[in-house]
C-alpha cells in the first residue's frame, strides 16, 4: 500500500518498529504472534507492497501515537498519527498451512510459523541450555514462552518439519526457511540437529533453507551443514560491546567476539561471500560507532550484518527497555548501506534467511534507495 507522509518509506518503517502502532478494535483475522523465539508481539503489514513486522502487543505499543484502523475485507487499513493520514496499508492473510494438523494431531503452526509473508520459521530446538538460569540467560530473550503457553513444541522432528515445509510451500507460496534452535549443551551447539532437519526438509522440497546456530567447537560441522542441504547460515553476536554483552547475556558472552569472528571467516569460506549472516540488535546500549565499526569488520569478512531494533517482548527482564527512535536507525542503517554495497554484499543476494527476507528492519529499504 502507498505512504502519503513526509517521511521517507524507510524512516516511515523505522518509525513504525520504534513505537509499533495501536489496533482500532481488535480483528481476530490479523496475523500475529505472541512470545518465543524471532520476531515476537509483532503483525506483519505492507508498506509500498514491502512486507514488515511491526510490534503491535508490546507495552510501548499499546501507548504509541500511530493508530491503525481495521482492516477492510482485502486487508487494508489507515495509520493515522494525532488524527492525521500517514499511511495506507495492508495486514498479512492467515497462512493456510495454519488450518492442518499432523496425523499425531500436533497442529502445523506448532512446528514452524509464517514470518513477513513467504518465510516458514521454526525453533527446532525450544529449549536453551542457558534460559531457565538467571545468571547466564540472555535477558531479551523468552524462547520458552511460547512452549509454556502451549503453542509450540519442545523438539520438532525432522519428520514433522519436512511435512510442514511442504505444505507451506504448496498452500502458501514460501520461499524460503529459517531453522533456529535454543542452544543444547553440545559441542555442536546445535549443528547436529540442523544436518537431521535440512536432509528431511530437502528430500521433500526444494526450499532454500537458513540455519542459525552459535560457533561450534568444531568449524568442520559448517561444512556437514551446508552439504546437509543448508543454504546459508546465522550466527548472531546480538550484542557488540563486551561489557554490554556481559551484562546483557552473560551466558553467551562467554564466547567472545574474537571467536565470532573465526567463527565467520570459516564458514563464509564453506558457504561464500554474503551467505553468512549475524544479528545485531540496535538500542540495547551500543553506540552508533560501535555497531558501525562491527559492521565494517564484518563486511571485510565477507558476512551481511542485519541490525535490527530492538523490540521488548512482554515477560522478559527487557520488557521496559526502550526501543531505539527512527533517527538513531537512520544513523545506523543509511552508512551502513553504502557500506554494504561497497562491500558487494545486499539482502536480495542472500539465498535464505533473515537478512533475505528483512522484514524485522529498514535495512533493505535503504539498500534500495541508495
Amino acid at each position: 500500500m502507498s505512504t502519503t507522509t513526509a517521511l521517507r518509506p524507510q524512516q516511515l518503517i523505522s518509525e513504525l518498529q520504534s513505537h509499533g502502532f495501536r489496533l482500532e478494535g481488535v480483528p481476530s483475522e490479523i496475523h500475529s504472534r505472541r512470545g518465543g523465539a524471532g520476531p515476537s508481539d509483532h503483525a506483519t503489514v505492507l508498506i509500498d507492497g514491502r512486507p514488515v513486522m511491526i510490534p503491535i502487543h508490546t507495552g510501548r505499543a499499546l501507548n504509541s501515537p500511530y493508530l491503525a484502523s481495521p482492516p477492510d475485507t482485502d486487508g487494508a487499513a489507515t495509520i493515522k498519527r494525532d488524527g492525521q493520514h500517514v499511511a495506507r496499508i495492508a495486514f498479512a492473510r492467515q497462512p493456510r498451512f495454519y488450518r492442518l494438523q499432523t496425523l499425531d494431531g500436533v497442529p502445523y503452526s506448532h512446528i514452524a510459523t509464517l514470518h513477513s509473508t513467504d518465510v516458514l520459521a521454526t525453533t527446532v530446538l525450544q529449549t536453551c541450555t542457558r534460559y531457565q538460569s538467571r545468571t547466564k540467560s540472555c535477558q531479551f530473550c523468552s524462547i520458552g514462552q511460547s512452549l509454556a503457553a502451549g503453542r509450540t513444541v519442545a523438539r520438532k522432528t525432522p519428520e514433522q518439519l519436512a511435512e510442514v515445509a511442504r505444505a507451506a510451500v504448496l498452500l502458501d507460496g514460501v520461499r524460503h526457511m529459517v531453522m533456529t534452535t535454543g542452544t543444547p549443551p553440545t559441542p555442536d551447539r546445535g549443528a547436529r540437529i540442523m544436518c537431521e532437519s535440512a536432509e528431511a526438509i530437502r528430500a521433500a522440497v526444494d526450499l532454500p533453507l537458513q540455519a542459525q546456530f552459535e560457533p561450534p567447537d568444531d568449524f568442520a560441522w559448517f561444512r556437514r551443514v551446508r552439504d546437509a542441504g543448508v543454504d546459508t547460515l546465522g550466527m548472531h553476536l546480538e550484542v557488540v560491546t563486551p561489557a554490554l554483552r556481559q551484562r546483557i547475556m552473560p551466558g553467551k558472552a562467554a564466547i567472545p567476539v574474537e571467536r565470532y569472528d573465526e567463527a565467520f571467516a570459516a564458514a563464509v569460506e564453506v558457504f561464500g561471500r554474503g551467505q553468512v549472516s549475524t544479528y545485531i540488535l540496535a538500542g540495547l546500549g551500543d553506540s552508533r560507532d560501535a555497531i558501525l565499526d562491527t559492521c565494517r569488520r564484518l563486511v571485510d569478512i565477507g558476512v551481511y550484518p542485519f541490525v535490527v531494533p530492538f523490540v521488548p517482548i512482554s515477560g522478559t527482564p527487557l520488557e521496559d527497555h526502550p526501543t531505539p527512535s527512527a533517527a538513531f536507525m537512520d544513523s545506523v542503517l543509511a552508512p551502513l548501506a553504502d557500506m554494504l554495497y561497497e562491500g558487494g554484499l545486499s539482502a536480495r543476494a542472500m539465498k535464505a534467511g533473515c537478512g533475505k527476507c528483512g522484514a524485522c528492519s529498514a535495512l533493505s529499504s535503504y539498500e534500495a534507495a541508495r
